[in-house]
């Protein structure tokens, strides 16, 4: 019998406008003889973890970006501003808002516009999370109960609704159509995104360039967004606008990999969530589509009677199947390759330090435990 191991391919970069391809590394399954060996990457694997700066180099603008969303929050309704406040008092990466603050200063933008525009791409996140929280049934974000375990389901919709059209607010405020037509795209593509993820729900038979297609438009469509942002403050050409937006793409993938793996490798005390939400909901992602690939018949028909099902109690069998198949490794390997894309994508940057603080994030999205 063969096995599959999956592999990273690059394809060529989209030209600027063109929304229908992709610069991001393709995932391509390959055939190869037992036993699966999987190969390293070398310009990813190779790749040191830098070691932390003692001092946050963001943590200014990211306080007035802070400020900003406090400022932002305040509605005349005070469920608005209960449930508002507990989302976003909850704290997160920020990860988003760094990318919008980080490209503005790579390319030589510094202006309270890049505090605004962070503030809003923050708001969409959160309004996707409030949204993500009810379909999921999710009871537990960052450590602590989810905004519909606390505050019900049609309220938390209803604030995320009310957080989305703030934020188009806050973009119309900045006076650039491009910034209206940049995050007009990213949040359709983000709703279509949602949508697709409720089509693939309990279905072991999905692809991988399906389920890529539900991250590239779930995930990483607001990190391309955010990417763009800090290009469009600055005036950038399209080619360096493009740049930043394969960084964003690539970056929010390798993420969201991360994401996917550690759902069954970490800890929800690491995590803030519960571990095996994504079985539980009966989300088909990269680690047990490739377990599937690799395992018994026996081991197959399992992980596909647990995705059909949700049966997160067979939780620790389904672990024990990944982790022998090296599903993980591979899941792992991929998100590397992305990350690698990523640091490739800005390398005509000017050298300085937001440059720098890109290059570590796309190190650091891939090697954390949370």
């Amino acid at each position: 019998m063969e096995k599959l191991s999956i592999l990273p391919q690059r394809v060529r970069a989209a030209p600027p406008g063109d929304t229908q391809r992709t610069s991001l590394a393709r995932l391509s399954i390959i055939l190869c003889p037992l036993p699966v060996k999987i190969l390293p990457l070398a310009s990813a694997a190779a790749t040191p973890l830098p070691d932390p700066p003692t001092i946050d180099p963001m943590a200014a603008d990211m306080q007035q970006v802070d400020r900003v969303i406090r400022q932002r929050l305040s509605s005349q309704v005070a469920l608005i501003n209960q449930i508002s406040s507990y989302i976003v008092g909850a704290g997160g990466k920020r990860i988003r808002p760094r990318l919008v603050l980080l490209f503005a200063q790579a390319l030589g933008f510094d202006g309270p516009e890049a505090h605004e525009l962070a503030a809003t791409v923050e708001f969409i996140h959160t309004a996707t999370l409030l949204h993500d929280d009810v379909v999921d049934e999710s009871s537990l974000r960052r450590g602590r109960a989810t905004s519909n375990a606390m505050f019900g389901n049609a309220a938390s919709v209803l604030v995320g609704d009310f957080l989305y059209s703030r934020a188009f607010q806050m973009m119309v405020s900045v006076q650039r159509p491009r910034v209206l037509e940049v995050l007009a795209d990213a949040t359709n593509v983000i709703a279509e995104g949602e949508v697709l993820q409720l089509m693939n729900m309990h279905d072991p038979d999905l692809s991988v360039d399906e389920y890529l297609r539900v991250i590239r438009f779930k995930t990483a469509k607001l990190f391309e967004a955010s990417a763009r942002l800090g290009a469009v403050l600055a005036d950038a050409d399209a080619a360096q606008e493009l740049a930043c937006a394969t960084y964003g793409r690539a970056l929010g993938t390798a993420f969201q990999l991360v994401d996917d793996l550690l759902d069954y490798e970490g800890s929800s005390d690491e995590l803030g969530k519960n571990v095996g939400d994504d079985l539980r909901e009966g989300k088909p992602t990269l680690p047990l589509l490739v377990a599937m690939q690799r395992a018994t018949n026996e081991e197959k028909a399992l992980i596909r009677k647990a995705i059909e099902a949700g049966e997160v109690e067979r939780l620790p069998d389904v672990i024990a199947i990944v982790r022998r198949t090296g599903a993980l490794d591979a899941t792992r390997q991929a998100a590397e390759a992305e990350a690698s894309l990523a640091r490739d994508s800005i390398a005509t940057l000017p050298p300085s330090n937001a440059r720098a603080a890109l290059l570590e994030l796309s190190v650091r999205a891939v090697h954390r435990s949370a």
